[in-house]
């Protein structure tokens, strides 16, 4: 388990020494996101109610674990699209927490 981690953290921030790296990630999974949401884009949670839909907010919305732009609440992927937003929320967690891993270990060797 402990070399997986030490994987995950070399490839998503290069053990805190390389944090471009991590927002290479971000940068392509908002991308990523954004595309695929354009095309199929999800269902109102509440019909009438709520912020107009936009991709690269609602994408964001998924991957970034602390902040709430109000689109993940507001609109409800369909079936197939459910478990990639189901993806983007863990790839999500597991960015931050790999970066903020990688950069603890940098910050406490100096």
């Amino acid at each position: 388990m402990t070399k997986i981690w030490d994987w995950l953290q070399d490839v998503v921030a290069g053990y805190g020494y390389r944090p471009t790296l991590a927002g290479m990630w971000l940068i392509g999974l908002t991308l990523l996101g954004t595309l695929i949401f354009s095309i199929d884009e999800p269902h109102r949670s509440e019909p009438g109610r709520g912020p107009s839909f936009n991709a690269i907010i609602y994408t964001l919305d998924l991957l970034l674990p602390i902040i709430d732009f109000g689109q993940e609440k507001a609109f409800i992927p369909a079936s197939g699209l459910q478990w990639f937003a189901y993806l983007l929320v863990a790839l999500g967690w597991l960015l931050a927490i790999t970066l903020v891993a990688g950069l603890t270990r940098v910050l406490g060797r100096s």
